[in-house]
C-alpha cells in the first residue's frame, strides 16, 4: 500500500472536479467481475476444484446483486472463497477522512459526518481506502452480542457530556463499520437466534436500529456467510426469515477430480522436504478413500486440511531421517507414509461401532491408495525381473535407512530404469528420488503378493524378499 496520495483528490471539491462517479458495493463487484470475465482474467486465483460447479453459481449471484450463504462440510474452501471476493473490489476508493463508517464523500450517512460535511462543504477532507480494508470477517460464536455486530450506546461518550438521546453516543458495531464493503460471517448457525434477528433489517431494509434510537443508517454492504449443513441440527440453525433474505444458497464440495485434490495439496502444503508426485497422489487417493469409507463418519467430512497435513507430515518424516542419517538432502519415500496414520488419526471421526479398529481401517485404506497409485503409474511395466532379483537377494529399507543405502542395494535390472522414468527419478544425482521410486515398485510387488515383507526388530526397517 502506498503511504501518500499526492496524485489523488484530497478534498470533496477536488473529487467532484475529477469526474468521479459513486456506485454501490454490489454494482462495483458486478462491474469488476464482468470486466474480468470479458478480459479472460481469472478472478478466483487460488480456488481449486470449483471451476465448473461452485464458481459459476457464485458469479451469477454476484451479478444479480445477491447476498450469499455457502453450505458445505469442513475444509471445503468456503472461507478461502469468501476472502477472494476482495479481488472484485476497486483497489482504492475515496472515503471521508476520519469518519468511523468509511462513508463516501458524496453520501455521508452518520450524524457526525453529515454535520461535518455541511460545515466544510468542498473543503471536506478525503482519504483513500484500499480494498483489503473493506473486507470484514466474523467467526460466529454463541457469545456474540448484538452490540458486536450492530452497535450499542457508548458509556464513554455519555460520560463526556453527551445526552443519551444524542445519536453520536452510539458505538457502531462490525457491520456498520463495514459500510461500502463486504461482511463475512463464518459458521452462521452458531449465532444465537435472537442475534440472527438483528440481521434482518440489515439484509432487507439495509439499515440498523440501536437501543430504540430512531437513527437509520442506509448501509451499503454485501453480506456473505458460511455454514456446515449439519450445524442446522447439531449446534443451531439459520432462522427461516434470515435464510429467506439470502438471495443465493450455494453448496460447496470436496474436489471432484483426483487432479484437483493433488493440486490443492501442492498449493496449500508447506513442505520442509521434497515430496515426489507419486507420494502426493497416494495422499490424495487416501483422502478420497476416507471420504468414501463407511467406517468414517461422513457427516463431519474429511477436510482438505487432512491431506495438506498428511503431505507436511510425510515431508517432516523425510527431514527427520536426513538429520538422523546425515543425508545431504531430504526426499520423502513410501516408508514415510506410515507416519500419517499415527500422527493424523485424531483428525478423523469414526463411525459408531468402529472403536478399536481405527488403525486397522487406516492401514487398509492407505494400502489401497498405494496400490492404486502404483498400478496407475507403472501400468504395463513388467516387474517380474525385479521381484526375482529381490527374492534372491533381500533388500532392506526403512525409516532410518539412508536413500543411498537403498539405491546401493538395488539389483542391476533394466526394469529399474523404466521405473525411474515413470516416477520422475531421472536426471539427478540425488539418490532420494530413485530410492522413493524403487520403494513404490517394491510395495506394489508386496501388495500383489509377489514379494514378502517382514519388519525388523527395531521396528523401523523392513526386508523385501
Amino acid at each position: 500500500m502506498p503511504t501518500s496520495f499526492e496524485d489523488l483528490p484530497a478534498t470533496l471539491g477536488e473529487l467532484r472536479a475529477s469526474g468521479h462517479q459513486i456506485r454501490g458495493v454490489k454494482a462495483e463487484i458486478r462491474s469488476n467481475l464482468l470486466a474480468a470475465l470479458r478480459d479472460g482474467v481469472d478472478p478466483w486465483a487460488g480456488i481449486v476444484g470449483f471451476g465448473s460447479t461452485v464458481l459459476p453459481q457464485v458469479e451469477r449471484a454476484l451479478i444479480a446483486g445477491h447476498d450469499i450463504v455457502l453450505l458445505g462440510e469442513r475444509g471445503q474452501g468456503k472461507t478461502r472463497l469468501l476472502r477472494s471476493l476482495i479481488n472484485l473490489l476497486d483497489e482504492w476508493t475515496p472515503v471521508i477522512a476520519f469518519s468511523e463508517l468509511g462513508e463516501h464523500p458524496f453520501e455521508p450517512i452518520a450524524p457526525e459526518t453529515i454535520r461535518r460535511a455541511g460545515e466544510l462543504g468542498d473543503a471536506l477532507p478525503v482519504s483513500w481506502r484500499h480494498r483489503s480494508a473493506r473486507y470484514t470477517e466474523k467467526l460466529a460464536t454463541p457469545d456474540t452480542a448484538v452490540a458486536d455486530l450492530i452497535g450499542d450506546v457508548d458509556p464513554v461518550k455519555v460520560a463526556q457530556g453527551r445526552s443519551l438521546g444524542d445519536p453520536e453516543t452510539i458505538h457502531f458495531g462490525l457491520i456498520p463499520r463495514a459500510h461500502r464493503g463486504i461482511v463475512a460471517i463464518n459458521e452462521l448457525p452458531d449465532l444465537a437466534e435472537r442475534i440472527q434477528v438483528a440481521l434482518l433489517n440489515v439484509m432487507e431494509e439495509r439499515d440498523i436500529q440501536v437501543r430504540g434510537y430512531t437513527l437509520r443508517l442506509p448501509l451499503d454492504v454485501l453480506l456473505v456467510a458460511s455454514a456446515n449443513p449439519e450445524d442446522y441440527t447439531n449446534r443451531g440453525r439459520i432462522i427461516t426469515p434470515l435464510k429467506d433474505r439470502f438471495g443465493a444458497e450455494i453448496r460447496t464440495h470436496y474436489p471432484l477430480r483426483l487432479e484437483d485434490e493433488i493440486a490443492l495439496v501442492q498449493q496449500e502444503a508447506d513442505l520442509v522436504a521434497e515430496v515426489p508426485g507419486h507420494l502426493l497422489e497416494i495422499i490424495a487417493r487416501f483422502t478420497r478413500l476416507l471420504r468414501e469409507s463407511t467406517a468414517i463418519d461422513q457427516s463431519s467430512g474429511v477436510s482438505a486440511r487432512f491431506s495438506v497435513a498428511a503431505a507436511e507430515t510425510v515431508a517432516a518424516a523425510a527431514l527427520r531421517r536426513s538429520a538422523l542419517t546425515a543425508e545431504a538432502s531430504a526426499s520423502a519415500r513410501p516408508i514415510d507414509l506410515q507416519s500419517v496414520i499415527s500422527v493424523l488419526r485424531g483428525k478423523l471421526e469414526f463411525a459408531t461401532g468402529e472403536e478399536g479398529r481405527e488403525e486397522e481401517i487406516l492401514e487398509h485404506l492407505l494400502r489401497r491408495a498405494t496400490a492404486e497409485t502404483a498400478r496407475s503409474r507403472l501400468r504395463g511395466v513388467d516387474l517380474t525381473p525385479l521381484a526375482e532379483a529381490v527374492t534372491a537377494h533381500p533388500l532392506r529399507t526403512g525409516d532410518r535407512v539412508p536413500a543411498a543405502d537403498v539405491v546401493g542395494a538395488l539389483p542391476d535390472v533394466p526394469v529399474l530404469t523404466v521405473i525411474a522414468q515413470r516416477l520422475g527419478a531421472t536426471g539427478t544425482e540425488d539418490p532420494g528420488p530413485m530410492a522413493s521410486a524403487a520403494e513404490l515398485a517394491l510395495e506394489l510387488l508386496f501388495l500383489t503378493r509377489k514379494l514378502a515383507k517382514e519388519p525388523s526388530d527395531d521396528g523401523d526397517t523392513v526386508s523385501y524378499g
